[in-house]
């Protein structure tokens, strides 16, 4: 194997964040408890290799519903939460069972987008994992689908998984799906299947197309959440690979440098205070720029000033995060604003020594620093 060879980003990764779909665990609703021995056996043979390991796991609603009975995984938010609160008990006590049989004990952290989104409690969560990895304590992840509601959650494991890559500083993300990869196009039932991409240097829209396909019944998430999820985890400079789950030993070949599914390579990392705020928290309005402003932020690292600013939407509140577009429509950052939306309206347009002018006083002369901005686009 050569030097610089892609997979090799693989190979050298000590601490790897494993995200399990529902499909893999899972099968027209029924357990599959094999799936979740083999995953034990696997996980608990890194963690003895000196590797660390966060496992992010679907299937609660899935063990959930099959647990009550239903051939559905709820028709409601109610009946999805009632099926979470039932299943998640099952799902972590499958793991405990496994890893204990092989000397290794389990963790179980549940999470919602909105509680990742104060900064405080992100760093409490990062210092709990921390202490867990230290430990030789393999932690379970799962979205609180209990109380989550489409309004904070992270809508799929994929996301979730990938905001565990930057949460506690890992190398490599490994999404074990029900698809070998990704393929050149979606695959069609009873037809050859279309080649696979074994690396994906980078996410263009003709890899985007390749990506569109539909969820399971039991699943949320879709080829698209997995583009996310590979983009996300690159920009905290980690790789990403998406395979199939239900290949024997997977995960093994995965970490030894094996050619396996598709490998999205590790970006140029991010501070993790800028990937928080540009993967975690969630934007409560919009700037549109001008083509000045567009050019100072994103070419020049700018701090964005109110002379820049030709439009203000939504309504928001000092230290929110914000968007910023340009006229194209195209996000080009997002960063925490140092005015609420209705001093931005006033002062949009003006120069910085009009500030205290217009409005009063002044919070400073940057609507948004450079400290607290990250951009987006490429």
């Amino acid at each position: 194997m050569k030097r610089d060879d892609p997979r090799m980003e693989a190979k050298r990764a000590r601490r790897i964040v494993v995200k399990v779909g529902t499909s893999t665990l899972t099968r027209n609703g029924a357990l599959r408890p094999r799936k979740f021995s083999e995953l034990a056996e696997q996980i608990t043979a890194l963690v003895d290799q000196r590797r660390e390991v966060v496992l992010v796991s679907s299937g609660a609603i899935a063990v959930g519903a099959h647990r009550l009975g239903w051939d559905h995984p709820g028709r409601s938010i109610p009946e999805k939460q009632a099926a979470a609160a039932v299943g998640q008990i099952g799902l972590v006590e499958l793991y405990q069972r496994r890893f204990e049989a092989r000397g290794r004990h389990v963790a179980q952290i549940l999470l919602t987008r909105s509680g990742l989104e104060n900064r405080r409690q992100f760093l409490n969560a990062r210092h709990t994992l921390h202490e867990l990895l230290k430990r030789g304590v393999v932690p379970v992840v799962n979205e609180n689908d209990t109380v989550a509601t489409e309004e904070i959650r992270f809508g799929d494991n994929d996301n979730l998984s990938a905001t565990m890559v930057n949460l506690v500083g890992a190398d490599l993300l490994v999404i074990l799906s029900d698809v070998d990869g990704l393929h050149s196009e979606k695959p069609t039932r009873g037809r050859p299947k279309p080649p696979l991409f074994d690396v994906v240097e980078k996410i263009t829209p003709d890899i985007e197309r390749a990506a569109q396909g539909s969820e399971s019944d039991f699943g949320r998430g879709g080829m698209i959440t997995k583009l996310e999820a590979a983009r996300s985890a690159g920009r905290s400079g980690a790789a990403t690979v998406l395979c199939n789950g239900a290949k024997r030993d997977v995960l093994l070949e995965v970490a030894g440098g094996a050619s396996v599914g598709t490998l999205f390579p590790a970006g140029e990392r991010i501070a993790s205070r800028k990937h928080w705020l540009a993967f975690t928290t969630r934007t409560r309005g919009e700037l549109t720029l001008d083509e000045g402003a567009s050019r100072a932020v994103v070419e020049n690292g700018r701090s964005l000033l109110p002379a820049g600013i030709d439009g203000v939407r939504g309504h928001f509140d000092v230290g929110d995060s914000v968007a910023c577009f340009d006229h194209r429509g195209r996000e080009l950052a997002r960063g925490l604003s140092a005015y609420s939306s209705e001093e931005i309206r006033r002062i949009k347009g003006r120069p910085t020594r009009e500030i205290t002018r217009v409005l009063g006083y002044s919070n400073g002369a940057e609507v948004i620093h450079r400290d607290d901005l990250v951009v987006l686009s490429d």
